[in-house]
Parts: structure tokens; C-alpha cells; sequence
């Protein structure tokens, strides 16, 4: 068989486009194909199969017809166009939508019809209503509600509203959008299918919910409305459709026909007055009497019990219903799962960066530190060269303290030591004029005794004289002539010792005032050299601070030894004068320098003692001696150490 021969034999097709609610769908139609043919092929394209509630629509000469199942397509008057286009939609409307609507296909197909008459006003929805219903929409269309995701403005492309009640109200568009958001973020959690539903729930509830309008008219001639849906045929004036003048149930209506323009409904009481109206046009009767007859047969099959078809697509819808709800239970266990490892992830990421940022700032503290680790480390060498510095300034700063403190403690010492001293040599000063005043006193009792002496020696004369006359008493008469006898001897002896002994008294004498002067003499010096000592002490005590006194003291007691001519032991040694006689260091009888206790004339010496420690030289003088060489040197020890010579 050639290839001509299989193209003669090929049947012939026309084109037909069908427009559903959200797609178009192009397809080749054999010619003789019926309405139903055209149909299955669509439905079998959707996958729909609650196919008794939609139909093919066309536009006719300005009236919208539906396509009849029973008859071929192209007999019918139908548009000669190429493609032919038809309108997938929703004949007949359930009257419970969740119960009747098993597919989810159909349930999608009857949202996006109802949403579309929604919004060309078709159907009048209340803007409250409105605002929910747009949410819901909003809902299956995004899904679940993200701020991050759901910037403001993502519904300024997204038709939600009808014209008249953005026009009722003067809101802005971004004002619309926010209250439509505010029920959107509460619809989380619900899927595409459910939110539908709940659209499609609250729009059946709507007055004029799918009803079909037709412009009639009474028997009086009067414009009406009549309007068929699932549940009968309503009459309604012409500025009302929500509330119908006039109502029949399926239930209570006998028959329906028509003739011409005129259209009667028998009721099912026999008694109650037949309707009859009028229409403008014969197809409108043919239109009318057609979905009456599609929704009465809808009605009288949700009375009747279920085919087995129907049954089975109950169950698998059930079946499909729940494990969709398990799916999408499972779905939002794992969405949230996954939303909580997004925001863990997030977190994560969030703690990385703050972690890298961290890093990167611990780093950068790291190379401060290094750096700034040198510096303080040339800082503490330089500052451990400042504290060797330190320390060694500190250590000669603590020996110039112990110094000082040495020093100080040697000025105090030395100043105790001074006080001490010039104490000491008050009290001698004030023992050497007791002591001068004593030997006032001694003087004076000397002089007594002299005199004394004198007048006993005279008196020793005078009786020496008479006796002397008596015995001899030619002797003035002849001086030289007188021999020498024994016994004038012995008298010229006797007077020579009285003579010796006059000499020897006024020698005495003598002795003792020259001492006497030249011991007030020094006194005196020694207390105005005293006087000068305790000025020099009062302005040592002002300058102890910045010199020792030592040598200022060594200078002053060096003057006072020159001065006095014996200082004691802690002031300066003494030295014996050359030519003097070694015989003058000799002890001699203690005589005491504070009391006159006794005298006693002794080989001509006179001594005086006490319970002190003092000595008084010999008085007596050799015959090799001459009178003026004589001297008497009194030694006085004051104590064990410290001895004066006068």
C-alpha cells in the first residue's frame, strides 16, 4: 500500500483550543466526534474524574451555550473559527462542597472558577469576607508565611480583591496588603488543598454562590430574575439577586418544559398554581431547561445511595486524603526539622561568622599583643635596667640611711655623751667652787690657827725672854762677852727652832694664799669657760643636723684643758710637765674637798680627809731646796677615771 493510499484513508480533524482556569490545551478532533468524545479527551487529559460537574462552554451570537454531549461537534452552532475554543468550567455546583468534591483536581478547578467570579463580582462577597478569603488564596498559592521570604510589597502583582471594595475604601494598596498579610501569618501550616477547601467552604455560604442568572419575564410583563442552582430555580427582581421572591426545590418541582419563549414549571402539588415566564430568546429557554435538568438529576443523585464507582472514589479519596494528611503531616515534621536546621544552620553560620570575626579580632589582638608584648618587653628591660638602677640607688640610699641612721644614732650618742659631760663638768665646776668656798673656809681657820700659832709663839717668847732674864740676867749687859754654855745652847737652839718654825708658818702661809688666789683664779676662768660651753651647746643643737660636734668639742675642751690644765680622762689625757718632780704623782693622805673634818700638823704637812678618793702632796721642802722654788700641788680624783690637778 503506497503512502497516498494511507493518506486518503486518514480521517479528518478540525483543531480545537480548550481554556481551563489556569492552562490552555490545543487538540486535533476527528469530524465526526461527538460533544462527549471532545470531552472525555479533556478530562482524561486533567485526570479528572468527577466529570458531571463540568462542561464545555462556548459564546454563540453573544450567548454563552454548553456544549451537548450527545450530539457531534461540529453540528452544533458552534463558532466557525479555527481553533474552535472552548471553556472548560464548572456546570452544576455541589451543594457541600467537602463532601462532594473528592478530587483534588476538581477541588482546584472549582477554587480558581469561584475566585475568578469573586473577583469580576459575579459573586457579591462582603469585604470582611473578602480579606479572609484573599488570605486563603494567598496561603495556597505561597505556602506558609516567611517575613524573610514575604517582603512587603510581594503581593503588588497578585489580583485578591474586587475593584468595588478597593474603591469602598480609601486604603492604599500596601495598607490592603498588610491586612491581608495579618491573616496569611495565621493560616501557617495549612496546604494547598485545605486552604482551598476553606475557600471554597466560606464561599458556598455566599447568597449568590453558584447561581446561574437569566433575564425573564411574568405573565404582567414585569423583568425578573431567575436563577437555577443545585438546590432549585429562585425568582428574583431585578435590582435583587440575594434574596428570591420566589423559590422552588428540586424536591417540589413535577415538571419542567417549555414552548417557544415561554417556559412553565409544574409543581409537584397538584393544587399549587403553575409559573410560567417568558424569555427574550428560544436558546435561553433551550439553556435554562438544560441546566435544570443537569442540577435536578444532581439533586436526585446525592438522595439515592452512591454507585460503585462513586464509592470507590469516596474511599480513594479518603484513602488519598489521609495519606495526604500523613504526607503532609511527615512534610511539615520535615519542614520544621528543616526550618530548625535552617535556623540552626543559621545559627550555626551566624556563630562561624561571629566565631571568623572573633578570630579575626583575636587575631588582630594577637598582633597588638605581639607587638605590644615587644614593647613592654623593651619596656622591661628598660624599666629592669631602671630597677637595677633603682636597686643599686636604693641600696646606696639604704647605706646612706644606715649611715645616717649610724650617724645619727652617733649624734644622739655624742650628744648624750656632750649633755652627759657638761653635766659632769657643771657638777665639777659647781664641786670646784664648794671647794673653793671650803678652802675660804680653810683659809680663814688657817689664819685663826696662825694667829694662834703666832700668839702662842710669842707668848712661847715672852716666857722664853723672862725666863731667859731670870736666869740669866747679866746676859743684855754683856752680850759678847758671855761664853756659851750647855744650857745657852740649848736656848739658842730652842730659838732657832721657834725661828724655823716662824719661818716655816709664814712660809706656810704664804703658800696657801698664793694657792688659795691662783685656785679662785681658775675657778673662775673654768666657770666663765662653762658659761661658753653651754651657749656653744645651745647653737650645736640647732647645727646637730648637718655636722657632727665632735670636733667643735674637741676643740673647746682641748682650750679648757689649757685653760684649766688637768680636763678629765674622757676629755683629754694628761700630761706631766717636764722639770716637774716625779715625787708630786706620789699618793699622799686623802683629805676630803667637801667638809673640814680635822686638821693635823704632821712633819709640817697639813691633811684633811675624807671618805673620797684625793691627796694633798708633802709641804716639807730639802735643805737643797730654796723657799721661793717650793710648790704644793693638791691631786684631786673625782672619780676612778677622772682626776684634776690644781
Amino acid at each position: 500500500m503506497s503512502i497516498r493510499g494511507l493518506k486518503k484513508k486518514q480521517p479528518k480533524t478540525f483543531k480545537v483550543k480548550v481554556i481551563t482556569m489556569d492552562a490552555e490545551m490545543d487538540f486535533s478532533c476527528e469530524m465526526k466526534w461527538k460533544g462527549k468524545d471532545l470531552f472525555d479527551l479533556i478530562c482524561r487529559t486533567l485526570g479528572l474524574r468527577e466529570t458531571w460537574f463540568f462542561g464545555l462552554q462556548y459564546t454563540s451570537k453573544g450567548v454563552c451555550a454548553w456544549l451537548k454531549m450527545e450530539k457531534k461537534v461540529l453540528e452544533q452552532e458552534i463558532p466557525k473559527e479555527d481553533p474552535i475554543k472552548f471553556h472548560f468550567l464548572a456546570k452544576f455546583y455541589p451543594e457541600k462542597v467537602e463532601e462532594e468534591l473528592l478530587q483534588e483536581v476538581t477541588q482546584h478547578l472549582f477554587f480558581l472558577q469561584v475566585k475568578k467570579q469573586i473577583l469580576d463580582e459575579e459573586i457579591y462577597c462582603s469585604p470582611e469576607a473578602t480579606v479572609l478569603l484573599a488570605s486563603y488564596a494567598v496561603q495556597a498559592k505561597y505556602g506558609d508565611y516567611d517575613p524573610n521570604f514575604h517582603e512587603p510589597g510581594f503581593l503588588a502583582q497578585d489580583e485578591l480583591l474586587p475593584q468595588r471594595v478597593l474603591k469602598q475604601y480609601q486604603m492604599t494598596a500596601h495598607m490592603w496588603e498588610e491586612k491581608i498579610t495579618a491573616w496569611y501569618a495565621e493560616h501557617r501550616g495549612i496546604a494547598r488543598d485545605e486552604a482551598e477547601m476553606n475557600y471554597l467552604k466560606i464561599a458556598q455560604d455566599l447568597a449568590m454562590y453558584g447561581v446561574n442568572y437569566f433575564p425573564i419575564e411574568n405573565k404582567n410583563h414585569t423583568d425578573l430574575l431567575l436563577g437555577v442552582d443545585a438546590k432549585g430555580i429562585h425568582v428574583y427582581s431585578i435590582n435583587n439577586r440575594f434574596s428570591p421572591n420566589k423559590s422552588f426545590e428540586w424536591s417540589a418541582i413535577r415538571n419542567i418544559s417549555y414552548s417557544e419563549k415561554e417556559l412553565t414549571i409544574k409543581p409537584l402539588d397538584k393544587k399549587a398554581e403553575v409559573f410560567k415566564f417568558f424569555s427574550s430568546q428560544l436558546k435561553v429557554n433551550k439553556l435554562i431547561l438544560q441546566l435544570c435538568i443537569g442540577n435536578h438529576d444532581l439533586f436526585m443523585r446525592r438522595r439515592r445511595v452512591d454507585s460503585i464507582e462513586i464509592q470507590q472514589m469516596k474511599a480513594q479519596a479518603k484513602e488519598e486524603k489521609a495519606r495526604k494528611k500523613v504526607e503532609h503531616q511527615r512534610l511539615a515534621r520535615e519542614k520544621q526539622l528543616r526550618e530548625e536546621a535552617e535556623r540552626a544552620k543559621d545559627e550555626l553560620e551566624r556563630r562561624l561568622f561571629q566565631l571568623e570575626a572573633e578570630a579575626r579580632q583575636a587575631n588582630e589582638a594577637l598582633l597588638h599583643s605581639k607587638e605590644t608584648a615587644e614593647l613592654l618587653a623593651e619596656k622591661a628591660q628598660i624599666a629592669e635596667e631602671e630597677a637595677k638602677l633603682l636597686a643599686q640607688n636604693a641600696a646606696e640610699a639604704e647605706q646612706e640611711r644606715q649611715r645616717l641612721e649610724m650617724a645619727a644614732l652617733k649624734t644622739k650618742e655624742e650628744k648624750r655623751l656632750m649633755e652627759q659631760k657638761v653635766r659632769e663638768a657643771e657638777m665639777i665646776a659647781a664641786k670646784l667652787v664648794k671647794e673653793s668656798d671650803l678652802r675660804t673656809k680653810e683659809t680663814e681657820y688657817l689664819r685663826q690657827d696662825l694667829s694662834e700659832a703666832r700668839e702662842a709663839e710669842r707668848r712661847a717668847k715672852q716666857r722664853l725672854l723672862d725666863v731667859t732674864r731670870v736666869s740669866h740676867p747679866h746676859t743684855n749687859r754683856y752680850p759678847q762677852l758671855s761664853p756659851v754654855r750647855g744650857g745657852d745652847l740649848g736656848a739658842e737652839k730652842g730659838c732657832t727652832r721657834f725661828d724655823s718654825k716662824d719661818i716655816d708658818l709664814k712660809r706656810l702661809s704664804l703658800e696657801i694664799e698664793r694657792e688659795r688666789l691662783d685656785y679662785l683664779e681658775k675657778s673662775k676662768k673654768f666657770e666663765d669657760r662653762l658659761k661658753e660651753l653651754k651657749s656653744e651647746i645651745h647653737a650645736l643643737k640647732l647645727e646637730e643636723k648637718q655636722k657632727g660636734p665632735i670636733y667643735h668639742w674637741n676643740e673647746v675642751f682641748g682650750s679648757l684643758d689649757l685653760t684649766v690644765g688637768k680636763v678629765p680622762s674622757w676629755i683629754k689625757p694628761c700630761e706631766i710637765r717636764r722639770g716637774q718632780d716625779t715625787n708630786l704623782q706620789r699618793p699622799f693622805a686623802p683629805y676630803s674637798m667637801n667638809t673640814l673634818n680635822s686638821w693635823s700638823r704632821v712633819s709640817n704637812n697639813f691633811c684633811r680627809t675624807t671618805g673620797q678618793k684625793c691627796f694633798l702632796t708633802s709641804t716639807s721642802v730639802s735643805n737643797n731646796m730654796g723657799i721661793g722654788t717650793h710648790r704644793n700641788i693638791i691631786k684631786v680624783q673625782q672619780c676612778d677615771s677622772d682626776v684634776i690637778y690644781i
